[in-house]
């Protein structure tokens, strides 16, 4: 890959903006991360397709300043809970690859002038590490939470005060012309196109650099009042000693952040609390330690369900396939929970609603009994769970069912449905808890 490094003349950003090898290393940038068509219907492979000749043309209309960005496709996704959608916006490839190459370029400038409190969208940094300090901060002395919640950050970003802040550290005017172009690009939804006066688009590859470079703001007010804080993207908390410091940290923040920053906070959603009553993250920190928040849970369990429907169709090894394919992602984030009891939890969930599906199968009363015997139930056992008149969820739970198909049994069985080229969650034991991976 070609090699991007510091420059040392800020001043010809753009010159290196139009060089192949840059445009190129982008492309690479866009590859990686995939993504759907944007308004045009290019793919990613399509556009690779005829690489040297896309590239070319790239470089010939920066150049010529002819290079106009097109406007992004609007994407709604639910967001968790049903409250509401969030807005995405796909741009199309070769607009990706001029951000991602932007992205590059002023990455290293402005990365070393980012707050060591910030972790969102940055080279090395991660969830995980922002949990991990807002643990070590509370257990230092500050249990209560300034828990602030920006309302459509990304939709109400304001584009001047943006450029110039990046003109700060960037003197090549065509570089900030070219984001102002990007960012008033438009949106495009069900053929109708709106301009855009504020905000930048959620997934495109330049928004996440651009929302740092709004938020470091925060940061170095929150530093200056020598305040505790974690920052992932918009997601802040601040830690105080005290109740009352808190409320009044809310208050001068809140002011700050509108005044200033030109945000909205959201009242709703802000608050003041211990720190085991705030969610960070899908995290909770409860005292020292770290704990799967209880929303993230209860979406967990939400999440089985939807996977373990009834009247599926689908066999009973395709069906744990899914579930493998959600869950090893899923374990593997929250397993920095200090309460394994938590991930267990979620797996007996999981076993529970296979056994369910499993008695479901069976059709009858007779069919659920000679499959139970013939599994080692004594009849005695087998008898008195079945025609016990209880419903499948209830018969799932009972010892017959669960001598029938016990924890080594999915042990078995879901080994058999998980491909070979994929590995086990690095927390994985197998005395202890199921096989999904």
């Amino acid at each position: 890959m070609y090699q991007l490094d510091l420059l040392t003349d800020e001043r010809r950003l753009f010159e290196e903006l139009c060089a192949i090898e840059r445009l190129r290393a982008g492309f690479l940038g866009v590859k990686k991360n995939k993504g759907s068509p944007g308004v045009d219907g290019v793919s990613v492979a399509e556009f690779e397709s005829r690489l040297d000749e896309e590239l070319g043309r790239l470089k010939a209309e920066l150049e010529s300043w002819t290079y106009k960005p097109s406007p992004v496709r609007r994407v709604e996704i639910p967001k968790p809970g049903g409250r509401g959608t969030r807005k995405l916006g796909v741009p199309t490839v070769p607009d990706r690859v001029v951000q991602a190459t932007l992205k590059h370029l002023l990455e290293p400038i402005f990365e070393p002038t980012f707050s060591a409190n910030s972790y969102g969208f940055r080279p090395g940094r991660s969830q995980h590490q922002a949990v991990t300090a807002a643990r070590e901060i509370v257990a230092g002395g500050k249990p209560y939470v300034v828990d602030l919640d920006l309302a459509q950050f990304f939709d109400r970003i304001h584009h001047d005060r943006l450029i110039a802040r990046v003109g700060e550290y960037v003197p090549d005017t065509r570089i900030l012309r070219l984001i102002g172009l990007t960012l008033r690009s438009g949106v495009m939804a069900d053929g109708l196109m709106s301009p855009t006066t504020e905000g930048t688009v959620q997934g495109s590859p330049l928004s996440p650099l651009l929302s740092n470079i709004v938020l470091d703001e925060l940061d170095r007010e929150l530093e200056r009042r020598g305040l505790a804080f974690c920052r992932f993207a918009d997601d802040c908390n601040i830690f105080v000693r005290t109740p009352k410091a808190a409320e009044r940290v809310m208050a001068s923040i809140s002011g700050y952040i509108e005044t200033r920053l030109k945000l909205v906070v959201n009242r709703e959603k802000s608050q003041v609390a211990r720190c085991d009553r705030v969610k960070f993250l899908g995290f909770t920190i409860v005292g020292e330690t770290i704990a799967i928040a209880h929303k993230a849970l209860q979406r967990a369990m939400d999440k089985v369900k939807e996977l373990t429907p009834r009247g599926t169709h689908l066999r009973l090894e395709d069906s744990i396939e899914r579930i493998n394919n959600w869950y090893v992602g899923w374990s593997s984030y929250f397993d920095l929970t200090n309460y394994p009891a938590q991930l267990r939890k979620i797996e007996a969930h999981i076993r529970r609603r296979l056994r369910s599906r499993l008695i479901d199968q069976q059709k009858s009363q007779r069919n659920l009994y000679r499959k139970l015997t013939k599994r080692g139930v004594p009849r005695r056992q087998a008898a008195a769970a079945v025609y016990s008149h209880r419903g499948r969820w209830a018969l799932s739970n009972t010892r017959a069912v669960t001598k029938a198909y016990p924890n080594d049994w999915f042990i078995a069985v879901m080994g058999q449905a998980t491909r070979s080229d994929r590995k086990l969650p690095h927390w994985f034991d197998v005395d202890r808890w199921i096989r999904l991976a």
